[in-house]
């Protein structure tokens, strides 16, 4: 019988891999995106025929019932949120809006229409915060230090509760920091590989950046939705960490960007305060041995390898433009 997942967020970079990965698996795909008056599903394009969108929101508690009686799905993705974390401090209550109760809406939500369905909830290694313990595991205490931390701290003890209280098949993905070509412009992964790509065309001569010692556990996208599945098809549900188990520093991802492109970055890196976080992650890193013992699963994707495919991205997609530009002219020539 073919499973049915619905995907929360799925224009966004998880969501798109997530939707890729399920789609080679015979599942049929279901993508649930707010109403808008622009459209951004630039993300998704290449699936356009072999999914399903429907409206819904994380804000609207009926639209969240209507979409799982309409879909009838065997799991639920819950990707969507408010994830950049900047965004959160100057919008502290949309962020828990979105972020925190959009999760016990959707819970909420599977517990009225059907209790049978999977359900899966983004967790993120920023609840760690202000670490307690160095690597992070399962039983690590959070001490979130964002708007956006706290807000993933909350959905994240919600979907134990439905777990605990309800006996739903809830489980929590805590990711660490997961990159791609897909990744957002605002992320410092893809501002660093964007900004090296800029200047090696002659597009910028500087890149400011925030604090260059933040340290992160930094892996591929494409890997990380494979675990998001695999926890979903355990006997038992459980939450896991999801991690390289190696920290690179903002600086190495500058060094190794500029180097795909033949720079010095410390030629082109300049240091803007105004960037620094107001309380700052100085260190997380992942544990995920429970993940690779229980659900077998392991990251392909080096931190170099990740970084260098991330500029080569970049680069293509700006001499794309650069190429339509001067192409344009001409083409409007009689």
């Amino acid at each position: 019988m073919t499973k049915t997942a619905l995907i929360t967020g799925i224009t966004g970079q998880d969501g798109s891999y997530l939707a890729e990965f399920l789609l080679e698996q015979d599942y049929r795909v279901v993508g649930m995106t707010r109403r808008s008056s622009t459209l951004a599903d630039e993300r998704i394009a290449h699936l356009a025929g072999r999914l399903e969108l429907i409206e819904g929101d994380l804000l609207d508690q009926a639209s969240l019932v209507a979409a799982l009686r309409d879909v009838g799905p065997t799991e639920v993705y819950n990707l969507a949120a408010q994830s950049f974390v900047p965004t959160s401090w100057n919008q502290p209550v949309l962020t828990g809006e979105f972020t925190g109760l959009g999760v016990t809406r959707m819970l909420e939500a599977v517990r009225q229409v059907d209790p049978g369905i999977r359900f899966y909830q983004a967790s993120s290694s920023e609840m760690f915060g202000k670490v307690r313990q160095v690597p992070q595991t399962e039983l690590t205490p959070f001490h979130p230090r964002s708007p956006y931390g706290v807000a993933k701290a909350y959905g994240h003890f919600l979907t134990v509760n439905y777990r605990e209280s309800y006996g739903l098949h809830a489980v929590s993905g805590i990711l660490f920091n997961h990159e791609s070509p897909r990744r957002g412009l605002e992320f410092v992964s893809r501002k660093a590989t964007d900004g090296a790509a800029r200047i090696a065309l002659g597009l910028a001569t500087d890149l400011p950046m925030g604090n260059l010692d933040a340290e992160r556990d930094w892996g591929f996208a494409g890997d990380y939705v494979r675990a998001m599945w695999l926890m979903l098809q355990q006997a038992e549900a459980s939450d896991y960490v999801i991690a390289t188990g190696v920290a690179h520093s903002v600086r190495e991802l500058c060094r190794i960007a500029f180097e795909r492109v033949g720079l010095d970055y410390q030629r082109h890196v300049t240091l803007d305060p105004r960037l620094h976080r107001p309380a700052e992650v100085d260190h997380l890193l992942g544990d995920a041995t429970r993940a690779r013992t229980v659900l077998g699963w392991q990251p392909t994707v080096t931190f170099t390898e990740l970084i260098e495919m991330m500029v080569d991205a970049d680069v293509e997609r700006h001499e794309a433009r650069l190429r339509g530009a001067r192409e344009a002219p001409a083409a409007s020539r009689p």
